[in-house]
């Protein structure tokens, strides 16, 4: 790909070249797997290591207590594993009915919001399958900045000092998360003293004592004490899990997400309407662009929220929601001069952290954590530093609905991987973080990069747009104000904000620029976030 270069949007960001190359949304977290390749470790290996620091470096974001999904290559195939946790054993639609009355969904937060965490499950099983140092050095470099702190950077504060009030009063929130009784400020040293024991025993002991030893138990006797019913046995039973992903062709491309119970399905399918307009011949920037690029993210959420579950529970299968025949007919929805609000087709015939990393010996991880919202549940397990995420809060109570809550299930899940590749060989890792945001701005660079050959940190800068429902869109405040009025004109509902954060995600991106050993990789992390891109 002949990119260019040349970016006409504000940045304070340039583009990274190297052999082995690890992106993040906090440079101690891209040090950190750096360090590792360093040691001799592979981009698994760094991967694993810069997670871990990102729990410890944005913990508005993530936590020990996260849920993690991942696509890899690993020099010869790609490989998907999800990672993310299943209901408690104690959960059915009676049990939330019983205790909070006729709600739609579990609570936002509160540990009846949390669900089984699988990002450990996720390091180890990356570890003993693809890793090459040993598990216990790859913690090393979170350790040392949970025990010795480190000084809170300028985006991670503002979200911070954000939730202090909705979540200051849930169990252990204080404790961990409110030295002096208040967020810490910019500058200020952070310690998590607490998240140091877990790390170490997580450590040693290959993630057991998280999921089968003492933090098991410590989780059963927090969720119990403050009316949860999370349980030893719970953890116990969870496993991550090893899945082939789903893909569409694009532009003689090949963009993969992993499979339901998550949303990337929606960037496919977003994707797959949109390949069926000459994309190029609009200007990249112009409304006839981006309304295209808005209309279809439209459609896609549209059947993503009606049939999206845990796999076995959905009515359709991800390949008739990605059938050729039916996207070139929901693409055929589309007024080019008017927004619309669409409803879900019939496919049947008859606060998330992103990185990722590569290596000079060709391996590419692309991988995510997340605590869902800012801090997720609010909870924070006190002896071992464990803060718990809120995925619970993504299932239904309503009856006939394919997400209902039931004993042991994997919620809607919004945080996706992705990975492209041409004719069968790896091109480049990447992801938006960001809640609904993440396959909307999977959808948005991409079409920046193939369709207009900007390079991963332009298409990473340019202004973003975000469909929230119905005909409402958020843009971003340096979008060109002729092109949201464009919009407008054509019904959009438009609203500016100028808060980048949550709203407009947040992306790292390595581009494989041809043999590893040779020419490396060009590599773009997101100027919306605290991160940076590092290598050698």
């Amino acid at each position: 790909m002949n990119f260019n270069f040349d970016n006409p949007y504000t940045s304070t960001r340039i583009p990274l070249f190297a052999r082995n190359v690890v992106s993040t949304s906090h440079p101690l977290a891209a040090q950190a797997g750096l360090r590792m390749m360093l040691k001799g470790g592979n981009a698994v290996d760094a991967a694993i290591a810069a997670a871990a620091a990102m729990t410890i470096c944005e913990p508005v974001s993530n936590g020990l207590g996260s849920d993690a999904f991942c696509i890899l290559w690993d020099g010869k195939e790609l490989h998907g594993l999800n990672a993310s946790g299943p209901s408690p054993k104690a959960w059915t639609p009676g049990y939330f009915k019983q205790k909070y009355g006729a709600e739609s969904t579990p609570p936002k937060r509160g540990l009846d919001s949390a669900t089984v965490p699988g990002a450990v499950g996720a390091w180890v099983s990356l570890s003993e399958r693809f890793g090459k140092l040993p598990f216990a050095d790859l913690l090393e470099p979170a350790i040392e900045i949970a025990e010795r702190g480190y000084l809170l950077p300028t985006v991670i504060q503002q979200k911070w000092a954000a939730a202090t009030d909705e979540l200051k009063s849930q169990p252990g929130f204080a404790q961990g998360f409110l030295p002096w009784g208040r967020a810490p400020n910019v500058g200020e040293l952070f310690q998590f003293k607490a998240a140091a024991r877990g790390l170490r025993a997580i450590a040693a002991t290959k993630g057991e004592s998280f999921y089968r030893g003492e933090i098991a138990a410590a989780l059963e006797r927090f969720s119990s004490q403050n009316g949860g019913s999370l349980t030893a046995a719970d953890m116990a039973a969870y496993k991550p899990e090893w899945v082939k992903p789903i893909s569409k062709n694009y532009r003689g491309y090949t963009m993969h997400e992993i499979p339901p119970n998550g949303q990337g399905i929606a960037a496919l399918i977003a994707l797959g309407i949109v390949d069926k307009f000459d994309m190029a011949s609009l200007p990249v920037d112009s409304v006839d662009s981006q309304h295209l690029q808005i209309e279809a993210m439209k459609l896609a959420f549209a059947d993503v929220y009606k049939y999206v579950a845990e796999g076995s529970s959905m009515s359709v299968t991800p390949e008739q929601m990605l059938d050729d025949a039916y996207l070139t007919s929901r693409a055929k929805l589309i007024d080019m001069k008017k927004a619309q609000d669409f409803k879900a087709g019939n496919p049947v015939k008859g606060g998330t952290i992103y990185l990722t990393a590569a290596d000079e010996n060709g391996m590419m991880v692309s991988f995510i954590q997340s605590n869902y919202m800012g801090f997720g549940s609010g909870c924070v397990e006190p002896e071992f530093g464990v803060s718990l995420q809120n995925r619970g809060h993504g299932f239904s109570l309503n009856d006939g609905s394919p997400n209902i809550v039931a004993p042991g299930k994997r919620p809607f899940h919004t945080i996706i991987p992705a990975f492209l590749t041409k004719d069968g060989q790896p091109v480049m890792s990447h992801g938006v973080m960001g809640g609904n945001m993440q396959p909307q701005g999977h959808l948005q660079t991409l079409v920046r990069m193939l369709d207009y050959k900007q390079s991963p940190q332009v298409a990473c800068d340019a202004p973003r747009w975000r469909f929230n429902a119905g005909l409402e869109i958020n843009v971003e405040a340096a979008m060109d104000k002729g092109l949201v009025q464009g919009l407008a004109d054509r019904g959009h509902t438009m609203e500016v904000i100028n808060d980048s954060y949550q709203d407009f995600g947040a992306g790292q991106f390595i581009w494989r620029a041809g043999n590893p050993k040779v020419e490396g990789y060009v590599a773009a992390s997101d100027s919306r976030r605290d991160g940076q891109a590092v290598g050698f």
